[in-house]
């Protein structure tokens, strides 16, 4: 067994359309939560690959990240299995299209558009704190240029030279 520790890489899309915020509404280990449109980074792809996929597999939209809201790092518990976890989790926000026709990833309920004040009103259904978190910081402003993001060809199969 490993004794290196590996925290889990997420990616989140902070989504608002006027004054509403893309949420989904899942089946979790603890029940039904509402999270942003997120998921695992899976090998050989980049971050904002990553994001634009989990977004179109959970919520049927495309998706064109255009900033980074914030990065964070979260453990988490859970209350049924008492499995830890930490999270590495990359925020972005940027351009959603209209809703294609297409079944949502398995686990998904539904895509829901929400207020601010209507997720604080469910916040004890949130799949994590940083599902209000992202959005208090993109309704702050913050965002981060793309380009601060380095994608190295290795992750895709090519060789170091």
């Amino acid at each position: 067994m490993s004794t290196i520790w590996k925290p889990s890489v997420t990616v989140a899309a902070i989504i608002e359309r006027d004054a509403q915020f893309l949420l989904v509404e899942e089946e979790t280990s603890d029940g039904i939560r509402f999270n942003q449109p997120a998921g695992h980074l899976d090998p050989g792809e980049s971050l904002i690959e990553a994001v634009s996929r989990e977004t179109l597999e959970e919520t049927a939209h495309g998706f064109m990240p255009t900033a980074l809201v914030g990065m964070y790092m979260s453990r988490y518990l859970s209350a049924r299995t008492g499995e830890e976890v930490t999270y590495l989790r990359f925020a972005f926000t940027g351009e959603v299209g209209a809703a294609l026709d297409r079944p949502l990833d398995v686990g998904i309920l539904r895509a829901v558009w929400m207020t601010r004040d209507e997720m604080e009103a469910c916040r004890e259904q949130h799949r994590s704190p940083l599902v209000l978190q992202c959005v208090d910081d993109y309704l702050q402003g913050k965002r981060c240029p793309l380009s601060v993001i380095t994608t190295h060809p290795s992750v895709y199969g090519t060789t170091y030279a």
